[in-house]
């Protein structure tokens, strides 16, 4: 069964105060904390093996996940489905959030193969987990499939362009952003790519994007447009816009 990671580990420095006593990802977005958003969507989509990654207030998420029927540390019931669930408690372990390259490192012996990666505090609730993706994905033999997104105000220059052939791009004249929402195979997190050793037992700090634009530069990254309703939750302002369009 594919897995999927669900980054939930950041301070949300821009979300202040509101972090201050608050975990991004349990900011309430239209009637639920944001965090639900994507493991509900993931688990309609059959996706049922969950890695959720913490630092920052991180007891109050491993708190939230408690209050679920079944909870044991290993699973919980979701909407009435069994759901596999692991913690990867990141500030517990090592006293620090690992940033995302390094946080999948160290989430990857409950990753697979092939695994969904998507930031916890993005609000797209319009976005299909389809098995079919991940037939496409691993069929392909690309390292990575990113979904990208027309550029919001607050990131007018994007992050990656999109070639015709549907190949990610460092170098475009029309660039868009990226969602965070990706397909990624193993190989992509070890040698030569990633010289972090699995599990990331020494919680070395890493970001994804050096290690995304080397292997787009190699043309081993395919991208995708997504057009339907995208919202990056960083500021109280938007959260607000947010929860006042409901």
């Amino acid at each position: 069964m594919t897995a999927a990671m669900i980054l939930a580990a950041g301070r949300g420095q821009r979300m202040r105060p509101l972090t201050d006593t608050t975990p991004k990802p349990l900011l309430v977005v239209r009637g639920k904390p944001l965090l639900l958003w994507p493991m509900e969507a993931l688990v309609a989509g059959g996706f049922r093996r969950l890695v959720v990654n913490t630092d920052w207030l991180g007891g109050q998420i491993e708190g939230f996940f408690a209050a679920y029927p079944a909870w044991n540390s290993h699973s919980l019931l979701l909407n009435g489905e069994q759901i596999g669930l692991t913690l990867s408690a990141e500030g517990r372990d090592f006293g620090r959030a690992l940033e995302t390259a390094g946080g999948i490192a160290r989430a990857l012996p409950q990753l697979g193969e092939v695994f969904w990666v998507l930031a916890g505090d993005v609000f797209a609730p319009d976005f299909t987990f389809a098995q079919a993706a991940v037939d496409r994905f691993s069929a392909s033999g690309q390292l990575a499939h990113l979904w990208l997104v027309p550029n919001p105000p607050h990131h007018p220059g994007g992050d990656f362009g999109l070639s015709p052939g549907g190949l990610a791009l460092n170098q475009a004249d029309t660039r868009y952003t990226f969602s965070t929402i990706a397909l990624y195979r193993r190989a992509l997190f070890e040698v030569p790519w990633c010289d972090i050793p699995p599990g990331n037992p020494d919680g070395v700090v890493a970001p994804l994007a050096p290690l995304l634009r080397r292997a787009i530069d190699a043309g081993r990254v395919s991208a995708a447009l997504y057009t339907g309703r995208w919202t990056d939750v960083g500021t109280p302002e938007r959260l607000a816009e947010l929860n006042a369009t409901a």
